[in-house]
């Protein structure tokens, strides 16, 4: 925060006082939205949108308003159809602004800006057990990289074709952070786990058969895991597992 800043734009007149107050306090009140613009301050990441369920209009004046006070803006859960309408909303403002978007469709992520610099001391890892666990894998990978830090994915390993898994270990083992995303039984993060000496998130999907409970059964098996080391983050949370992994990951 330009506290100098503020204070020669409150003496000079460009600026309110009430303005200045606001900007102070760290929050950015739109009428519809409060945006926590003292978030980066407080815990190393800016404000992220959760994107679904949000109106176009209400996405294209958050992302810019949390670019212009961060110099980046990530919008998770947004729909191909949104993503194209938040765009055109966002070129009707500022067409320059407009080419710095990004909308990554297997992961449903917009994104503003450039990603955060690199600030990892390692490899941060994704595996998903199978292609149907591809959009929450992806939306690991994605949000990994915004936050500035090295990625990369193993695709289809489950424990159906365990060979597949064994043929990674030495992959596995020069990881920083593995983030696990399976459904089914979710016995995949207890099995990598018990193979590296790093922290493992688990990511429990929505897929699988009726017994399966939309995520329920991978979610209780990954709480219970035999192997130690194993965290679990809520069903398809791509983005609350990356976030982990980041802090994990971030150089100090």
């Amino acid at each position: 925060m330009d506290i100098k800043g503020l204070l020669k734009a409150l003496v000079s007149g460009e600026k309110t006082i009430e303005a200045v107050e606001a900007e102070l306090s760290g929050v950015k009140p739109l009428g519809f939205a409060s945006l926590d613009l003292d978030r980066a301050q407080r815990r190393g990441v800016a404000e992220v949108v959760f994107g679904e369920g949000k109106r176009p209009q209400e996405l294209a004046e958050i992302m810019v308003t949390l670019h212009q006070a961060t110099g980046r803006a990530l919008a998770t859960r947004v729909s191909a159809q949104a993503a194209e309408e938040t765009s055109e909303l966002i070129s009707q403002r500022d067409m320059e602004l407009s080419e710095q978007l990004s909308y990554h469709a297997q992961a449903r992520c917009l994104t503003l800006g450039a990603d955060s610099p690199s600030q990892g001391r390692g490899e941060v890892l994704v595996l998903s057990a199978g292609t149907s666990d591809g959009p929450v894998a992806a939306e690991a990978e994605r949000v990994t990289r915004y936050l500035g830090h090295q990625v990369a994915r193993i695709n289809d390993v489950g424990v159906a074709g365990l060979h597949r898994l064994l043929r990674q270990v030495e992959r596995l083992q020069s990881a920083s952070v593995i983030i696990v995303c399976a459904g089914m039984e979710g016995a995949l993060a207890s099995v990598v786990a018990g193979l590296v000496d790093v922290p493992v998130i688990a990511v429990p999907t929505s897929v699988g058969y009726g017994a399966h409970m939309g995520g329920i059964t991978p979610l209780l098996g990954m709480l219970t895991s035999c192997a130690a080391g194993v965290v679990v983050v809520n069903i398809d949370n791509g983005f609350g597992a990356a976030y982990a992994a980041a802090q994990i990951n971030r150089a100090r």
